[in-house]
């Protein structure tokens, strides 16, 4: 049975019959002062289930990491092409190819040249760059921070576009307001980041002249790289925000909550919006890597010097452990984004733990 916080027999404010304030340990159910002698080992029981499912993410990670270490250096081996040869020109002597091989370990096994790489991987070793006679661990150390900012950037434009949008078009249903931001969303979907960027550049950076064009290191350079790649990914999450909210809305504990002339914001954003999370959640987690991906062509178009331009340049110089670095990055992160998400769903909604 659930016990819930506020119910009438409590004399307690209304609190909504969910997740939040209602659990099949009726110690949880209750405010601090009223749970006595079980409130400690309530708490340390879900403190347990917590930690034993972040244990078992964890080991649930472990092969998809080795999947993505593995093919990563399988499909680049695959493709066709010399990259010492590209490196030393059409030109160059075999004796000099040769050795040129050798000195980078090209000329091992495939086996063998497997096991070194993971030798690598695990020190963090990834080998040197042909191009720029640089670590390649180093060069992403360089770029990492300003690809990682520019996603985190888009994501927040992302989230404050799409929540009060969604919101709102879920309050207004079938209204003109709802139409004309469904309609707007759509347009946001079917828009490309890479015909968005250069119309953006056009109006606010030639014609208007308020933001610049390329480059990095100021909050100016951030901006309509960051509307670009969160223009698409808040159309999405407008409409999942909408939907969510529509089914919330619905429910019954939130006509409970407007009888008993609770302030409409409190019943949206409170009660409504916090249990409409989860989904939203999930968008957030898997769209993660599309503004990843999306980040190739978006730092190509600002000359953002991130990993996504950093590939682009290692894919066309055709060099070899810098195209294998980045793509490691880009999936190892995609890998540790789904995985937060999965943490996320245990805090958002407490009945997944058990």
């Amino acid at each position: 049975m659930l016990y819930c916080v506020g119910t009438a027999a409590l004399g307690c404010p209304f609190e909504r019959r969910s997740v939040w304030n209602c659990h099949p340990d009726w110690s949880l159910s209750f405010p601090m002062g009223m749970r006595g002698g079980v409130e400690g080992p309530a708490v340390s029981a879900h403190a347990t289930d917590f930690m034993r499912l972040l244990f078992q993410r964890v080991l649930y990670t472990l092969p998809v990491i080795w999947l993505v270490v593995s093919l990563v250096f399988l499909l680049i081996h695959l493709v066709p092409g010399d990259p010492i040869q590209q490196m030393l020109g059409e030109g160059a002597p075999p004796a000099d190819i040769a050795a040129t091989r050798h000195a980078y370990g090209l000329d091992a096994p495939i086996g063998q040249q497997y096991i070194h790489y993971w030798k690598g991987v695990l020190r963090g070793d990834l080998g040197p760059s042909f191009r720029y006679n640089q670590s390649v661990t180093h060069l992403l150390t360089q770029r990492y921070p300003y690809t990682l900012q520019l996603t985190l950037a888009s994501l927040v434009v992302a989230i404050v576009l799409s929540i009060p949008a969604g919101v709102r078009s879920a309050q207004r249903r079938n209204r003109w307001d709802d139409r004309l931001l469904s309609v707007v969303s759509l347009f946001g979907l079917s828009f490309p980041n890479f015909a968005l960027g250069p119309i953006l550049i056009l109006l606010f950076a030639i014609k208007l002249g308020w933001l610049p064009v390329s480059g990095a290191g100021s909050f100016a350079n951030l901006v309509l790289p960051a509307i670009t790649m969160g223009g698409a990914l808040a159309a999405i999450l407008t409409r999942m925000v909408r939907t969510s909210m529509l089914e919330e809305l619905s429910q019954d504990y939130i006509r409970t909550a407007r009888a008993k002339g609770l302030p409409e914001g409190t019943v949206v954003y409170r009660h409504a919006l916090r249990n409409a999370m989860i989904p939203i959640i999930t968008v957030l987690g898997l769209q993660f890597g599309a503004l990843l991906a999306g980040a190739i062509v978006t730092e190509t178009i600002f000359s953002w010097p991130g990993i996504g331009r950093l590939t682009i340049q290692a894919i066309s110089n055709r060099d070899y452990y810098l195209v294998q670095g980045c793509i490691l990055a880009i999936g190892l992160t995609y890998v540790a984004v789904n995985f937060l998400t999965d943490v996320l769903y245990s805090v958002a909604n407490p009945r997944i733990r058990q």
